[in-house]
């Protein structure tokens, strides 16, 4: 490494001229007069100043054009992540950024490593098991909403500490939603404590989340005489957070949340849809009589005919190929003017009195239910439109309202993008509802609550695969070895994911379909902008302005403030991104003022992990968003505090812990 105090004018062209991706990250380049040899003239070492001054404001304002995409997602966030790497690239003389510096995320130990975690997740969640215990919650809380609670909070947040606390909440979310039914309580009443107790559980281990593997990445590479976090190092330290935020949550918190979605809410009232559906009467001289729902779907793209309804039994539409009699009933679905000029084109008479409600669709002799489902994250319905993704064609399932982000849309459907996050009321079947769960490409809230019509037996509903044990004996060993230190944790996921494929614990096909390639593309995209702030010296001007804080606050306030500046800045971009624009701030930050490196970089690492304050911080908060029916006040107010008790206990425990 170049001593930064000096670099004479051959050091500098070395410097200059070194394009090695290795290399470059350990080079500061400071220009200042050297002892011996040719030193550089005054107007040098201005131009020089320029130069740098010059790049760190092009890697801020790359920096400040990305938080405004991440806040407005005005495009796809792991999208303004490509973007970052190629305006790296093309700003390379004042980014110092080079083509295989900017693609080096992709390479980077905490990118594979959380790609396998994510396999491996995958893998435990084939085996049912997570799935058995959800169902076998309704049991023990035997009605009662604070054991409801309390059975939700304390699986879902040591879960979380081992398995990712994404697909926690995936497979949580229809599971509470079912248990809330069962115990009489508002959905809202266990969604939000299900996402928080996640997060916090996610700080239990390493693997716990993406920010703590990629932490431990920033460890080893920061700090001399690391070789990243261990496995269960700050364990302790988690389960103090977890602790205190669990008790906050069956309390303080408790009283605070919301119940947005009543009890037993009937579905055409939640999403407001009186108005767009309705039941019509066929007249015996109807031009309708003798033509199939299909071929008349057809000719009225406005108006979508749901149901057939004939003597007490029902045949789901719009692909049925049953004529149609005088006297029959149809239940249609469109904006009010549509369904008016359809009941005057058709000739039909529409039953004011009897209104469409949940039941319509749940006689017994109909194969068709109603049903919310959620689009997570990964899933290949985003981005296209609902005409696009083919579930009326392909899947008998017809989308008859979104609600997102505290709006409902409930006209023009066909051509809606949809997002991650949106809540879907859908008319759909038994069977496209175990495929979407297969998938994974929706979340049906009502999933275990339709299965249960068939059987009531736990092992029907929620069966546990032959692989079961092979499956949790290989996590168990990564953790394990990973713990040890006889392997890289990259290499243990690595060789955990290849056990558990010939082992038949995972198909090849499952385990890459498991992987939140949008969260890979984001991490890789933004690894390399903390790249160049290190490189032209933005990151040290940075850490030179918290370290002028120190001059007014004790050490303990300075790292306060780190954990309550991540925070904020995690709610409102990625903790991904927060935790590569933060770390290296931090540890220079103390460095700068003879404090503990790795004590900052841990309160980097909690408060990136723990995002409560917005829908948008965290994936599980956009998950339990729409189906608790939330609005955005609902995490700034039950939230905010939980985010200002966790970053008190954090440094508190820190301090404790690891000393400044």
């Amino acid at each position: 490494m170049v001593p930064d105090s000096v670099l004479n004018v051959p050091d500098a062209l070395a410097v200059l001229t070194a394009h090695d991706a290795h290399d470059a990250p350990e080079v500061t380049m400071t220009v200042s007069a050297a002892p011996t040899g040719l030193e550089l003239p005054p107007a040098a070492l201005d131009a020089a100043a320029i130069v740098e001054v010059s790049g760190a404001t092009v890697v801020f304002g790359l920096i400040l054009a990305a938080l405004v995409l991440f806040v407005t997602e005005a495009i796809p966030n792991d999208v303004t992540a490509i973007g970052v790497m190629a305006a790296l690239v093309l700003l390379e003389p004042w980014t110092g950024v080079d083509a295989r510096g900017a693609i080096s995320g992709f390479a980077n130990p905490a990118t594979v490593t959380i790609i396998a975690m994510y396999m491996l997740s995958a893998g435990i969640q084939a085996t049912g098991l997570v799935r058995r215990l959800g169902v076998h919650l309704a049991d023990l809380t035997a009605g009662s909403e604070f054991r409801a609670l309390v059975a939700t909070v304390c699986t879902a947040g040591p879960l979380a500490g081992f398995i990712n606390n994404t697909p926690v909440v995936a497979v949580f979310v229809p599971m509470i939603t079912d248990l809330a039914a069962e115990t009489r309580i508002s959905p809202s009443k266990l969604l939000l404590p299900l996402s928080y107790a996640a997060i916090l559980g996610g700080t239990l281990t390493v693997i716990g989340t993406s920010t703590n593997i990629l932490a431990s990445d920033f460890a080893r590479i920061l700090i001399d005489g690391r070789d990243g976090i261990g496995m269960f190092e700050f364990t302790g330290l988690g389960v103090v957070v977890l602790g205190v935020g669990t008790v906050y949550l069956l309390t303080v918190g408790r009283r605070l949340v919301p119940a947005r979605v009543p009890v037993d809410a009937d579905p055409i009232d939640e999403f407001d849809l009186d108005d767009h559906l309705a039941m019509m009467r066929v007249r015996s001289d109807s031009p309708v009589i003798g033509r199939s729902i299909d071929t008349l779907d057809a000719d009225v793209p406005d108006v979508r005919i749901l149901q057939l309804r004939r003597n007490g039994s029902a045949r789901s539409g719009p692909d049925s190929a049953e004529p149609i009699r005088a006297e029959d009933r149809l239940v249609v679905h469109g904006t009010l003017q549509a369904i008016n000029r359809f009941r005057e084109a058709t000739d039909l008479a529409q039953l004011v009195r009897e209104d469409v409600t949940e039941e319509t669709f749940e006689t017994a002799e109909t194969d068709g239910t109603l049903a919310r489902a959620i689009v997570p994250e990964g899933s290949r319905y985003i981005g296209e439109t609902i005409a696009e993704t083919g579930l009326s064609e392909y899947h008998r399932t017809t989308v008859l309202a979104v609600r997102r982000a505290g709006e409902l849309h409930r006209s023009g459907l066909s051509a809606l993008q949809l997002q991650a996050g949106d809540l879907l009321l859908v008319r759909t079947t038994p069977p496209s509802i175990r495929y979407f769960t297969d998938t994974g490409d929706l979340l049906v809230a009502e999933e275990t609550a339709v299965e249960r019509l068939a059987s009531a037996d736990p092992a029907d509903i929620a069966p546990i695969s032959d692989t079961a044990p092979v499956a949790v004996a290989i996590m168990v060993g990564v953790v394990g070895i990973a713990a040890l230190g006889a392997l890289p944790i990259v290499i243990a996921a690595l060789a955990g994911v290849f056990a558990m494929v010939v082992t038949g614990c995972l198909r090849p096909a499952d385990a890459y379909d498991a992987v939140s390639w949008n969260v890979v593309f984001l991490l890789a995209g933004v690894i390399p902008l903390g790249l160049a702030m290190d490189r032209t010296g933005g990151a040290a001007m940075l850490s030179e302005l918290l370290v002028a804080t120190a001059q007014v606050l004790p050490p303990i306030g300075v790292l306060f403030l780190f954990t309550v500046v991540t925070a904020l800045l995690a709610n409102v971009i990625t903790p991904v991104a927060t935790v590569v624009l933060m770390i290296p701030v931090a540890v220079d930050a103390a460095v700068g003022f003879g404090a503990n490196p790795f004590a900052f970089l841990l309160a980097v690492t909690f408060a990136s992990a723990t995002s409560f304050m917005t829908p948008v911080g965290y994936q599980t908060n956009l998950m339990v968003y729409g189906p608790g029916g939330y609005r955005f006040s609902d995490f700034l107010r039950v939230g905010g505090p939980l985010q200002l008790l966790v970053a008190v206990v954090t440094t508190v425990g820190i301090v404790v812990g690891w000393g400044l």
